[in-house]
C-alpha cells in the first residue's frame, strides 16, 4: 500500500486546509471578541487602567505591537515564488505602507508619556502576526496562481477597493492629527475632538481604519481580507462605544448634543 509523502512545514502552513482553517477560526473568534469587548474595556490609551497588569512605555509598546505585521508581510513577500509579480507587489505595498506608518512613524508622533499594559501588547502582536499571515499568505502563496495577473490591477475590484482603502487611510491620518493636537505641551486634560469625520462619530480614527481594511478586502477579493476587516470592526467598534460613553460622562450635554455615533456615521 502506497503512503502519502510527508509534507514540509511550509507546505502545510500554506496549504488550503490550514489557511482556511485559520481564517474561519478568526472569523468565529471575531464574534466572540466583539461580544466580550462590549463588556470589557481594554485598558490602554484614553481608557488606561492599572488593573491590566505590568506596563511598558506607550511608544515602545506601539512599535513592538505593530511592527510584526510589517515584518511578516515583508518576509512572506521576499521568500515567495511570486515575489516579482506586479499585482501582489502593489497589494503588499499598500499593506506595508499602512504598517510602516503605524509601526515606525505613529509612535514617534505620540506626545503623551502614556503606558501600555504588556498583556495588551502581547495580544496585539499575536493578532497582527495572524492577520499578516491571512493577507500575505493568501496573496503570495494560497491564491490561485493566475488570479493576480497584471490585469488584476485594472479590475473593478482592485480599483474600487484601492480608492476606498486610500480614503480610509486619509481619514485615519487626519483623525490622528486632530487627536494629537487637542492638547498643549504638559496638558493632561481630555477634550472633545472636532473636525473631519469627528463631526459624525466619536472615533473617526477607528472609522478610517475600518474603511481601509474594507477597501483592502475588496481590492484583494479574499476571505482573508474579509476576516481582517471583520476583526478590525470587532476590535474597534466596542472601544469606540466605550470612548463615546466616556465623553458623555466627562462632558455631559456638551458632547451628547453633538449627536455623534460610535464609529459608523448615522448608523452605529
Amino acid at each position: 500500500m502506497q503512503t502519502r509523502p510527508k509534507r514540509g512545514i511550509m507546505e502545510f502552513i500554506f496549504s488550503h486546509e490550514f489557511y482556511y482553517g485559520v481564517v474561519w477560526t478568526m472569523l468565529g473568534l471575531a464574534v466572540i471578541v466583539y461580544l466580550a469587548l462590549l463588556n470589557i474595556t481594554a485598558g490602554y490609551g484614553m481608557m488606561y487602567d492599572r488593573r491590566w497588569g505590568p506596563v511598558i512605555d506607550n511608544r515602545i509598546g506601539w512599535v513592538l505591537m505593530e511592527a510584526p505585521s510589517f515584518i511578516v508581510m515583508l518576509l512572506l513577500w521576499i521568500f515567495s515564488p511570486r515575489a516579482a509579480a506586479a499585482a501582489p507587489i502593489v497589494m503588499s505595498l499598500l499593506f506595508l505602507i499602512h504598517y510602516f506608518q503605524r509601526s515606525f512613524i505613529f509612535p514617534l508622533l505620540i506626545k503623551s508619556k502614556g503606558r501600555m499594559p504588556l498583556c495588551i501588547m502581547l495580544m496585539g502582536i499575536t493578532f497582527n502576526i495572524i492577520n499578516a499571515y491571512m493577507i500575505g499568505g493568501w496573496i503570495f502563496y494560497v491564491a490561485p496562481e493566475r488570479m493576480y495577473g497584471v490585469d488584476w490591477l485594472y479590475s473593478p475590484q482592485f480599483i474600487i477597493g484601492t480608492v476606498i482603502f486610500l480614503i480610509g487611510m486619509g481619514i485615519n491620518l487626519q483623525s490622528d492629527y486632530i487627536i494629537r493636537h487637542l492638547r498643549k505641551p504638559g496638558d493632561t486634560r481630555h477634550y472633545i475632538p472636532e473636525g473631519g469625520m469627528f463631526r459624525y462619530v466619536a472615533s473617526a480614527n477607528y472609522l478610517g481604519e475600518f474603511i481601509e481594511w474594507t477597501g483592502y478586502a475588496i481590492l484583494t477579493w479574499s476571505l482573508g481580507g474579509v476576516a481582517f476587516a471583520v476583526w478590525t470592526f470587532a476590535n474597534l467598534a466596542p472601544r469606540a462605544r466605550s470612548i463615546h460613553k466616556r465623553y458623555i460622562s466627562e462632558f455631559g450635554d456638551e458632547y451628547a448634543k453633538l449627536g455623534r455615533k460610535y464609529i459608523l456615521p448615522f448608523i452605529y
